[in-house]
């Protein structure tokens, strides 16, 4: 039987994917239906969140990790460069994503960054094509040909603008991966996350201050969805996230992770009743397939893979 700690583990890595994946789909229902703005959503969600994880860290963990990152010059300017590129990006475009489609497609979309990965680093000729390689991005296009015209050539099941914003995030994503490396070398990833949404959060503030936000006719639901998209689909997925590696390894938390995009379509399909063709259903298969491949054969000794860090999350 399970140890009380592995139990715990498999709860809190389920619970949070699960959060990721139906915070999307709430932001979807506070965009369409109550007309929040998604510059308003990702500047909130990315300070408030990143503050609470802060203030975890502080509070629960190595608090000196909080304030000791900005002492090294390269170290920041690698958290700024994170923040903006990396973290603000991969928000907006996301939220971009589900306002102009819905929470399905963006988070199906998004989870093309591993693929993302694997082509740039092969034509880095940091690694070499394999088998498994040519598997994973057969099923990702195949999976992305049939999410967005749902076997159809003449048309596109889903509106341009999420399709672009959707693929930006995915890419965006790949950027992020890649970047946490460093300094996941030497930071808890708590703080590297909690800051860099602080700092993206500040820098989009600049261009849409939060407090502009005309809440004029907005109802208490809408508040319960908003509360619900930052502490729960944002912080509380994250922080459970994290905290399930203390008894799970990084390929179990990876492989449960992939509950994320399950959640997004499901909640999408039967909450908000978005139409889902059969073809879209088998597109989304083959990504979900895509993502247990990557999860199930992940190297721990790659230096190209995050596998022996604490993985990142910004769904």
């Amino acid at each position: 039987m399970n140890s009380p700690s592995r139990r715990t583990g498999l709860l809190l890595v389920i619970t949070g994917a699960i959060f990721w994946g139906v915070g999307g789909t709430v932001a979807q229902k506070l965009f369409q239906q109550y007309g929040i703005d998604v510059n308003w959503l990702v500047t909130t969600r990315l300070l408030i969140a990143g503050f609470l994880l802060l203030a975890v860290q502080f509070l629960l963990k190595d608090r000196a990790q909080v304030f000791g990152i900005w002492k090294n010059k390269r170290t920041a300017f690698q958290l700024v460069i994170f923040g903006l590129l990396g973290m603000l990006a991969v928000q907006y475009t996301y939220m971009a994503s589900i306002k102009h489609g819905n929470a399905a497609v963006a988070t199906l979309l998004q989870y093309l960054a591993p693929v993302m990965i694997i082509l740039y680093l092969i034509l880095r000729k940091q690694t070499v094509l394999t088998q498994r390689d040519l598997i994973t991005v057969t099923l990702a296009l195949g999976g992305c040909f049939f999410l967005l015209t749902n076997g159809s050539l003449s048309n596109l099941s889903v509106p341009a603008p999420a399709i672009i914003w959707g693929v930006l995030s995915g890419v965006a994503l790949a950027f992020y991966t890649l970047n946490a490396i460093p300094l996941l070398a030497h930071y808890d990833s708590l703080v590297i996350v909690g800051w860099a949404m602080v700092i993206g959060g500040l820098a989009l503030s600049l261009i849409h201050p939060p407090w502009q936000m005309d809440f004029t006719g907005v109802p208490l639901e809408a508040y319960l969805y908003l509360v619900f998209v930052i502490l729960f689909g944002t912080m509380l997925a994250f922080w459970f996230y994290i905290e399930s590696l203390q008894s799970l390894s990084p390929k179990e938390t990876s492989l449960l992770g992939s509950l994320e995009p399950l959640a997004a379509v499901l909640t999408t399909v039967f909450w908000l009743h978005e139409p889902f063709g059969s073809f879209q259903w088998l597109g989304t298969a083959c990504i979900i397939g895509m993502i247990l491949l990557l999860a199930l054969t992940k190297k721990s000794s790659s230096k190209q893979t995050l596998s022996n860090k604490k993985p990142l999350r910004v769904s």
